[in-house]
């Protein structure tokens, strides 16, 4: 029996609202918290030698926020005495992933027959899917751990390793799961490896540091150089990892046939543009790294852009609406209904109905895109929508989309 009939849909619409508007807003400050001090990193000039300079200074930044002047100062080690209290950020990271965890957990997992499993995809049950999304996340980390450690000396070994991860990722989930479900698993993996980082690495070596200060010992470099390190990692994969944050709502992506190329191809130009805006921040402004970024934007969204002839199966007479409305009434309509029959909704998906003629009519270029397109509806093709169906109605959308 499958873990999706454990959450009533009502319950499971609270928990979804509030859960992604707690892994948004954690999200957020994480996200800003790691730009603002890669950002501080990349624009600290030499300390002015003055006599009020502080011992041990390396670099500083002046700045002007909300109508005041501040002035950092990062240590090349630290100051003489400790700062109370001194701030640490990590509940950040934590918060985010741990809510993100939640959100797949009643979304994917309490529902993992319509948004993780495909079965024309991989005939899996629901409950196999969900112990394979699981051990992929725990993977994730543990490979890419051990790439850190073994490659951690030769950069671009393990960014070439790293990416290579990812392509396999990509294309594995896309094997395994639905679209929109390979897409999330590859962002969770991504997300996991940040947290990872965060929590077994970047925080243990500040603790050193603080516990080295503490005792008058110099800290042991090597805690310090690999977070370093994992933070460098975690400030490029942040842009990828967004994308599949809201990579749900564009059935253009994930439902293309080549989905996994397609997530491959968003994530490296967001990691080229990061790279932009790093080394910017080093006073090197690369403009055509943004022009390219750009130009393999306009290419990808070329090479993916839906083939509106008729696929081979589809029928060349004329497609009456009462075939359609009989294809919509039985496949799409039992969740795109003023009143869902299917138990897993309690209202019309993001107030989509389908009940009248009209209704249809208006959505059919909606319902080209999702249904006949992308493939992306039904969720899961948990109502069994054929191929035929799909070329009726797209032919019906071709002609017209008349319904007398």
């Amino acid at each position: 029996m499958s873990v999706a009939a454990v959450l009533d849909p009502y319950v499971s619409d609270w928990l979804n609202l509030l859960l992604r508007w707690l892994h948004v807003v954690a999200g957020i400050v994480w996200i800003g918290t790691s730009f603002y001090f890669a950002f501080l990193d990349n624009a600290l000039l030499p300390p002015k030698q003055t006599q009020d300079a502080p011992e041990g200074v390396g670099g500083e930044l002046w700045a002007v926020h909300g109508g005041g002047f501040y002035h950092v100062q990062k240590y090349r080690v630290a100051p003489e005495v400790l700062p109370d209290p001194l701030h640490w950020f990590k509940w950040e990271a934590y918060t985010t992933w741990l809510s993100g965890f939640a959100l797949l957990i009643v979304l994917y997992y309490f529902d993992a027959e319509v948004y993780l499993v495909d079965r024309t995809v991989a005939d899996i049950g629901a409950n196999t899917a969900v112990g394979i999304s699981l051990i992929l996340l725990a993977a994730a980390w543990l490979v890419y751990d051990v790439l850190c450690r073994k490659l951690g000396e030769n950069e671009l070994l393990l960014a070439l390793c790293i990416t290579a991860l990812v392509v396999a990722t990509a294309y594995g989930t896309s094997e395994l799961f639905s679209g929109r479900g390979a897409y999330l698993q590859v962002g969770a993996m991504l997300g996991t490896i940040m947290a990872g980082n965060v929590l077994f690495n970047i925080i243990p070596a500040q603790r050193e540091l603080v516990a080295a200060k503490k005792a008058g010992r110099t800290p042991d470099s090597v805690p310090g150089l690999r977070a370093r390190q994992r933070s460098i990692h975690n400030n490029y994969l942040t842009l990828p990892v967004v994308f599949t944050m809201i990579s749900n709502h564009f059935p253009i992506t994930f439902g293309h046939a080549r989905g996994w190329l397609v997530l491959v191809a968003i994530m490296l130009i967001g990691a080229w543009i990061r790279l932009f805006f790093n080394l910017r921040r080093q006073g090197r402004t690369i403009w055509t790294i943004l022009v390219t970024a750009g130009i393999a934007v306009v290419v990808l969204a070329i090479a993916i852009e839906p083939d509106e002839a008729p696929s081979a199966g589809s029928t060349a007479k004329t497609v009456a609406f009462a075939q359609v409305a009989t294809i919509v009434e039985q496949r799409c309509a039992t969740c795109h209904s003023a009143e869902p029959t299917d138990e897993r909704f309690t209202t019309a998906p993001r107030g989509v109905v389908l009940d009248t003629a009209e209704q249809i009519a208006a959505r059919a270029d909606a319902i080209e895109q999702q249904a006949v397109s992308t493939r992306a509806m039904p969720l899961g093709n948990s109502t069994g929508m054929t191929q035929e169906e799909r070329d009726l109605l797209g032919a019906w959308i071709r002609q017209g989309a008349a319904i007398k």
